[in-house]
């Protein structure tokens, strides 16, 4: 690849590790990077509790809402590979640190905000943090743990977002009952600070030693080109997928993203390599990347808004309900069994099968008892459990098929897949649901809160949540098959990379 080019035989080999069984206090620092990925996943699950008390307290309309959530998906989005690659030149502590910085600036600044246009700018400031943040975690864990202890590594870092998950609408419930909307973003500043003087205390330093000279065309070529992607895929809802905007968008980012491609291609010392996608290990990885998380961010962000209006859960509530998921990736990736059972299975079938009890849990939401919480449990518990296995073994095969020294641009890579599937998850599932509702609903109505308003009986509002439920069967079951077939899709090309290199 071109940081080991022969034009360049001057380069320092990799960085090495600091000794042979990896940093000495690795799974302290471990701690210190999974305080940082809890901060900024709590953020982002406390702020979906806490939409109705923004639309009332602040006046925030739907259009204001959508940019609370969508100014920090764009932002960090269009950041991740710029993030990564800067980490990688710049050093993933400092770049750590900073991010953590931002992200807790951008929290005060949110936090003291009193109109929606201030909490939409603090939003973006703290997606620049997020994006610092989602990239160096993985990179500094790369470096510090030695190539036995990455998975199991990868695993814990994956159960606590997990955690945060779970945690972040019990979080939200508990603040937005006692104290006002702004206390979900001031939470953030004192875990933001302590995980801060951690790092700088604890964490090493490490970059790419050969210093590569920073690729400042494709870095904005990949931020214009990945926010465009990510507004498109998120407005197509909204305003049609053939509509103007939606369209014209999508073309700027199929046209910066070619032109990224190409320049990357075309240069010494490329912000990616172009080379990796010939990697049948990375392109498996990245596709049944972003298939696992079109199925679970899509269908996971449906499930919580069927718990609040159709079940009639507080948040609270709803989230306590939710936490059998995330509480099952705990369980089995701090125990280590998740792991040792990838380990046993090997990359592929771990993929595989982890992917094919996701997708099995997320039919048992759809199917199983659909008029009350006894299906959704069993889902939620098959969920918990596939994920546990596949995402760590998912994450660790982006990053081992990547240099050590491009860990940033790797760390990178798995936040834009992430942030990719969710994002096309969110928007198409939901397009499916509103579809499937708005066909059923008996009255003149765009949301489920506008149509139970507008819905003038008793009779009237049990089929207008009935059409909302039979919607989110039908999302449920199209996550479904995308989870089962990210799971083929990798595994095949996984298992095709192990025979090419046993070859």
């Amino acid at each position: 690849m071109s940081t080991s080019s022969p034009e360049h035989p001057q380069a320092a080999p990799p960085q090495p590790r600091p000794q042979r069984g990896g940093h000495p206090q690795r799974w302290l620092i471990l701690g210190v990077l999974c305080l940082a990925v809890l901060t900024v996943v709590l953020d982002n699950t406390v702020l979906n509790v806490a939409i109705p008390s923004l639309t009332r307290e602040l006046g925030a309309s739907t259009s204001d809402i959508q940019w609370m959530i969508n100014a920090y998906s764009l932002v960090q989005s269009g950041l991740l590979l710029t993030a990564g690659s800067a980490a990688d030149r710049y050093g993933r502590k400092k770049m750590l640190a900073i991010g953590l910085a931002l992200f807790g600036t951008g929290s005060l600044v949110a936090g003291l905000a009193d109109s929606t246009g201030q909490l939409i700018a603090a939003r973006a400031g703290m997606g620049v943090g997020g994006a610092l943040l989602m990239t160096t975690v993985l990179a500094v864990a790369i470096q510090i743990f030695t190539p036995e202890e990455q998975p199991r590594a990868i695993g814990i870092w994956a159960a606590v977002n997990s955690l945060g998950f779970a945690a972040g609408p019990l979080l939200g419930g508990f603040m937005l009952d006692h104290f006002w909307w702004g206390a979900i973003f001031l939470i953030n500043i004192p875990v933001a600070a302590l995980a801060l003087v951690a790092v700088v205390v604890l964490v090493p330093e490490s970059k790419n030693p050969q210093g590569d000279r920073p690729d400042l065309l494709g870095a904005v070529l990949s931020t214009i080109g990945m926010a465009s992607l990510v507004y498109a895929i998120i407005s197509g809802p909204e305003h049609g997928w053939l509509s103007g905007r939606v369209l014209a968008t999508a073309a700027v980012a199929v046209t910066v993203l070619a032109a990224f491609a190409y320049w990357e291609s075309r240069i010494p010392y490329p912000m990616i390599d172009m080379h990796f996608f010939r990697n049948r290990r990375f392109t498996g990885a990245v596709s049944g990347g972003v298939l696992i998380t079109f199925g679970m961010g899509g269908s996971l962000f449906l499930l919580t808004q069927h718990m609040q209006f159709v079940l009639g859960y507080e948040p609270l509530e709803a989230g306590l309900r939710i936490a059998p998921m995330a509480l099952m990736i705990v369980a089995l990736n701090f125990s280590g069994v998740a792991a040792k059972c990838a380990a046993r299975l090997g990359t592929p079938l771990a993929i595989g099968l982890g992917m094919a009890v996701m997708a099995a849990g997320l039919a048992s939401i759809a199917v199983v008892d659909s008029g009350g919480y006894g299906g959704t449990f069993l889902g939620l518990v098959l969920i918990g459990t596939g994920a546990a296995v596949a995402s760590p073994a998912m994450s660790h095969a982006v990053m081992s098929a990547i240099p050590p020294e491009k860990a940033g641009v790797g760390g990178g890579i798995n936040g834009t897949v992430a942030e990719f599937g969710t994002g096309l998850g969110v928007a198409v599932l939901g397009a499916l649901l509103n579809s499937r509702f708005a066909a059923l609903i008996p009255v003149a109505a765009t949301s489920l809160p506008a149509a139970l308003a507008a819905a003038g009986s008793a009779e009237e509002r049990q089929r207008v949540t009935d059409a909302f439920s039979s919607g989110l069967q039908t999302s449920l079951l199209v996550g479904s098959l995308a989870v089962l077939l990210g799971g083929l899709v990798a595994g095949a090309l996984l298992r095709r990379a192990e025979r090419a290199g046993k070859a």
